[in-house]
Formats: C-alpha cells, sequence, structure tokens
C-alpha cells in the first residue's frame, strides 16, 4: 500500500481516485449486448453465458429438483447462521415499516401518504469467484416484507451449469418466486426487456462488477428502475492511536478479498498506527486463500496521514466510502460529522464483515462516491409512496381562489375552469 503523508487539497481527487474504468470504455460492450438480448432475447442470452461463463445450458431455469437437492447438500450449522442472519436482517427492516401519514393541511382539504410495494422486482446476485449468498438475503428479505409479488432472481453458473447451493438455499428461504442461471450484462438485459424464460421488471436490485453496474445504469434508460449504482468494494478506515492495528489490517484485507478492483484506504493521525497497519497486511496477506486478489487490491489502495480529526473528517466526506470504520478516542467526531457513507461501523470491535453478513442492515450500498446522494438499499426501496387527497365542498371553497389565482398566472385556463365550474355549483 502506497503512503500519503498530508495531502494538499488539490490533490485529493488525484489520490482519491477509484481504480475503475472509465465507462465510456464499458458502455460499448454494454450496448451492444443489451441491443442483441433486445431483438434475440434468449438466444443471445445463451450466447453470452456460453461466451463468459464457458457454459452451454440446455435451460437456464432452476428447477424445484436442483433447488431441493441444493437445500439437502448446506450443512446444518450453515443453514443455522444463514437463519441467524436472516432474522437479524428481518429484525432490522421491520423496523423500517411506516403508517400511514395522515394530514388536514387546511380545513376540508386531506392529503394522506401510502406505501405499495414494487411489484416485480430483479434481483442480481454475483458468482464467480466468490457467490454470494449473503447479498440473497439483503435483498430478498426486504422484498418479503415490502409484499413485492414476483422476486426474480439472476446469477451466474459454474463451470457445471449449476449456481452454488448456498444461493439456492437463502433463495428458497427468502421466497424468490424465479431463479434463473444468467449472469453478467446479459442478465441485467434480459431483466430489462424480458425474454421467453427472464420475466421483464420494474427493478433491478444488485451489486455486480463494473460492466453489471454500467449495465443497470443502461436499464434506467428503458423504463427500468435500479437500486443504485452498486459496484467494486471499498473500505475506509480512520484511526488513531487507539485502533488496534492486527484488527484494522483485517477489515482492509476483508473488503480487498473482494475482488482485484476493490480499494481500501487507511486515513490516520498517528504515524505508529500506519506503520504497523502496513506491518500486519504484509503478515495476515501471506496466509489469506484469495492472497492475488488481495494484494491486486492492495495495489490501488492507501495509508494516508493526515494532522488533524478535521482534515481526516473532510477528506472522508470528499471520498464517500461505500464502508466507513470509525477507531478513533473521539468517536462522536466522526459520528456526528459523517455526511457522505453508505454503512459506517463504531469502534474496535465492530468488524465490517458484520454488516456484510449479520448484524441486520443491508449490504447493497453505493460505491464510487455515489454515497454523496444515494442511501443504501433499505425496506423502501422496494416501495413506492403514493399520495392522496380528498376535498370537500368547504375544503374547495377554502382553496378554489388559491388554484385559481395560480392556474390564471401561469396561463393554464383550463386548471383555472376545473375549479371554477364546481365552485359555481356549489355557492
Amino acid at each position: 500500500m502506497k503512503t500519503v503523508e498530508n495531502p494538499n487539497r488539490t490533490d485529493w481527487s488525484e489520490i482519491l481516485k477509484r481504480p475503475t474504468q472509465t465507462v465510456e470504455n464499458i458502455e460499448t460492450t454494454v450496448n451492444q449486448i443489451f441491443d442483441d438480448v433486445k431483438r434475440n432475447g434468449d438466444i443471445a442470452i445463451s450466447k453470452y453465458t456460453e461466451l463468459f461463463d464457458g457454459i452451454s445450458l440446455a435451460s437456464n431455469i432452476v428447477t424445484e429438483e436442483e433447488t431441493s437437492e441444493a437445500v439437502n447438500s448446506v450443512s446444518k450449522e450453515l443453514k443455522t447462521a444463514i437463519q441467524v442472519a436472516k432474522s437479524n436482517i428481518e429484525t432490522f427492516h421491520k423496523a423500517q415499516q411506516t403508517q400511514k401519514v395522515e394530514v388536514e393541511t387546511m380545513q376540508g382539504v386531506l392529503c394522506w401518504q401510502e406505501k405499495r410495494p414494487i411489484n416485480k422486482i430483479g434481483l442480481y446476485i454475483p458468482g464467480g469467484t466468490a457467490p454470494l449468498f449473503s447479498t440473497v438475503l439483503m435483498l430478498a428479505v426486504p422484498a418479503q416484507i415490502a409484499g413485492c409479488k414476483e422476486i426474480i432472481l439472476c446469477s451466474p453458473p459454474n463451470k457445471n451449469g449449476k449456481i452454488a447451493n448456498e444461493i439456492l438455499y437463502a433463495a428458497q428461504l427468502c421466497g424468490v418466486t424465479k431463479i434463473i442461471k444468467v449472469g453478467g450484462i446479459q442478465a441485467i438485459a434480459g431483466l430489462t426487456f424480458g425474454t421467453q424464460t427472464i420475466p421483464q421488471v420494474y427493478k433491478i436490485f444488485g451489486p455486480g462488477n463494473q460492466f453489471v453496474t454500467v449495465a443497470k445504469q443502461l436499464a434506467t434508460k428503458f423504463g427500468v428502475a435500479i437500486d443504485m449504482p452498486a459496484g467494486p468494494s471499498e473500505l475506509l478506515v480512520v484511526g488513531d492511536e487507539s485502533a488496534n492495528p492486527a484488527y484494522v489490517a483485517s477489515d482492509l484485507l476483508s473488503q480487498a478479498e473482494h475482488g482485484s478492483d476493490s480499494q481500501v484506504i487507511l486515513i490516520s493521525t498517528s504515524r505508529k498506527l500506519i506503520k504497523e497497519v502496513k506491518f500486519e497486511i504484509d503478515k495476515q496477506i501471506k496466509i489469506l486463500p484469495r492472497k492475488s486478489i488481495a494484494e491486486k487490491a492492495i495495489e490501488n489502495s492507501k495509508l494516508i496521514y493526515v494532522e488533524t480529526n478535521q482534515i481526516a473528517l473532510e477528506l472522508i466526506n470528499e471520498y464517500a466510502p461505500e464502508h466507513f470504520i470509525i477507531c478513533t478516542k473521539d468517536e462522536s467526531f466522526f459520528v456526528n460529522g459523517i455526511i457522505n457513507a453508505g454503512s459506517v461501523f463504531i469502534g474496535n470491535y465492530t468488524p465490517e464483515s458484520s454488516g456484510d453478513y449479520a448484524s441486520g442492515t443491508n449490504h447493497t450500498l453505493p460505491t464510487n462516491g455515489f454515497s454523496k446522494a444515494y442511501s443504501g438499499v433499505n425496506l423502501d426501496s422496494f416501495t413506492k409512496s403514493i399520495t392522496f387527497q380528498k376535498i370537500t365542498k368547504a375544503g374547495l371553497i377554502n382553496i378554489g381562489e388559491t388554484i385559481e389565482l395560480m392556474a390564471e398566472a401561469e396561463g393554464l385556463q383550463a386548471h383555472k375552469n376545473a375549479v371554477t365550474i364546481r365552485l359555481k355549483d356549489i355557492k
């Protein structure tokens, strides 16, 4: 990891640059695959599955028999762990439910807001080097709570044409209605346009690599909503002399092992901590099964020394991390001051992996600086807010002239007439 000392503000954007390709380099490929899937449906899907995943499938739909076999293959211990995580995620997301908001804005004018589920949603679950069955819980659990009727899950098949047993177990546990063996750009395109086997959905959820992220953004051009731009994982830790170097290093490596395009950063007011964390990373990385992946991510990562907590906070808000860990004596300074972050972890005993799996918070979070404007997935992500209003005769008398004057000022006579015609009848 590169160490940076007291960087000038003018250099912050360069220092904090993510190790991702530009959208322009990816968009051409995404557009070509989208066009192919739109025109040729499942034929195109099969072609790209064979090209990118190295498998030719007779059918891309997961059968009940496959799911049953997968469920029986998952160990009792792991099933228990998944069920505990599911319970915590349910508890946290059920707590986000809100009642109808109702108010009489003036006498006789009643307005209210109610939530309705998004009925058709698509969940993208990455497979590849690390099948993320935990993401099934993070997306399908709140979808169930929200009342979504169709929950379509897409995940890339392995070389044997299978989806990981753990993904299938989590999917059936959480009420997924259809599971399809398809990944990458072609999965997002299939959910966007619909094919013979892939239902068209209203909103697509889930993380992915840079190609999936751009594909999701392209889907919005065709009227399909997305949860957020969520690309390669990232973590920023702020620490001082009170932080445990071994813990900090373990957290940094936990995100570095996600993928070679992941990024991890330590910002500290302690040169001693930076030195000790660097030593711990070199020590811990040697025994990781995904060492080669983590090493590539570490090459893109930085250890940054700054003089004060205030500078650290400003740097962190500029970076807008997906995951943010606070390991400092003055926790409240950073807790109260953080504006841009996907999810925050506080103290030496709150590893980022707790949020990835089982504490209850959602791990589907905005990356690449998008936490400046986007929230992570939550219960509201699966619902729409619909407003209602009912006006009585007395209410229209009270509000009518206001509407007439405003409509006339905007030159919209028919708007004014819609009120005037009623007021004449009432009076």
